[in-house]
């Protein structure tokens, strides 16, 4: 074991502590691939449930990357609390500069008696640019891929077209005279929609408690919010959007039992897709898959197809962080 540094001839890495906050976090935001979730006040919102073991990479003393992360035994996670993770980088690095950070983080871990690192990768849409270096590094080394999720994603530069399903849930929303409002009330959503309904559908609960919600929307007020639909003044339907400068993305969709009748749910999302997000690049609607992603929740990927939503991956990888060696003799 070492003292928690690793210094070759060109970085220096180390597991980030609480003095790098800034340093963390303006990384993050000037990065072509970081968003909100990567702050270093979300990542640390339920670290009572996680170990931390992010790393941060210097170079000349100057933060060049950094890679959220958690351990468990002898496996580094891309972290396990995060939707999506990875190296997170400005968008002046290019490939061979990736190529010796990203070997210089295997062999830091390595250093520490880790064995295994898997690492969840960030789908394309979330970066402003291209950012497919990871992928190719997975195929040098030989990763295995041991999980790919399907995401249901609108382009929404693209004209939105219904199906009449949809259509018709709209048009039955509208004679129900719904109002959508954004207006953060997140007690009503959790305690009388979203609770219920995992717990009768799912037998589970959001992954977020109500007063993580709330802490991560006070935290990050322009990147989370809750839209919630009403008829007569009752709460009937919501969604809890998560923001980033590509993507809106529903992480919580619900609506009451009378959601079909009503039209709760197409008529909240025809006012995102159309106005509320219109001048966004993409919508997620996230994922149908069930069985660590090996089967797919039929009715839910027709109802979000019928909005226009097509399909796109995002893969697990696992591999030894002895394959370092991979990156050896890459470049010609």
């Amino acid at each position: 074991m070492t003292d928690s540094h690793l210094n070759n001839s060109t970085y220096a890495v180390q597991f980030y502590e609480p003095s790098f906050y800034s340093q963390w976090n303006k990384l993050v935001y000037n990065s072509k691939n970081g968003t909100f979730l990567f702050h270093r006040d979300f990542i640390d919102y339920h670290q009572d449930r996680f170990q931390d073991a992010s790393v941060i990479i210097f170079k000349n003393d100057k933060p060049i990357a950094v890679f959220p992360a958690n351990k468990v035994e002898k496996t580094i996670f891309s972290h396990q609390g995060l939707t999506y993770g990875g190296l997170v980088y400005s968008a002046k690095l290019k490939f061979h500069a990736v190529l010796e950070i990203f070997k210089s983080l295997l062999l830091f871990f390595e250093s520490e008696g880790f064995n295994t690192l898997q690492i969840k990768q960030l789908p394309a849409i979330y970066s402003s640019i291209p950012n497919d270096e990871s992928n190719y590094l997975m195929f040098l080394m030989e990763a295995k891929l041991i999980r790919r999720d399907m995401l249901s994603v609108v382009k929404l530069s693209e004209e939105v077209a219904f199906s009449k399903d949809r259509k018709d849930g709209v048009k039955r929303g509208v004679k129900n005279q719904l109002v959508v409002k954004n207006d953060n009330l997140f007690d009503d959503f959790w305690n009388t929609i979203l609770i219920p309904n995992l717990e009768d559908k799912h037998d589970a609960k959001p992954v977020h408690s109500l007063n993580e919600i709330k802490l991560l929307q006070e935290r990050f007020p322009n990147n989370i919010k809750q839209f919630n639909v009403y008829r007569n003044n009752e709460l009937v339907a919501g969604t809890t959007i998560f923001i980033t400068d590509q993507v809106a993305h529903s992480q919580y969709i619900s609506g009451n039992a009378d959601k079909n009748q009503l039209g709760s749910l197409d008529f909240l999302h025809d006012f995102l897709l159309k106005t509320a997000f219109k001048n966004k690049p993409f919508f997620d609607f996230g994922i149908s898959n069930e069985n660590q992603g090996k089967q797919v929740n039929s009715g839910l990927l027709y109802w979000k197809e019928g909005f226009g939503a097509r399909s796109m991956t995002q893969d697990f990888y696992s591999v030894p962080v002895c394959n370092h060696v991979k990156l050896n003799n890459v470049m010609l």
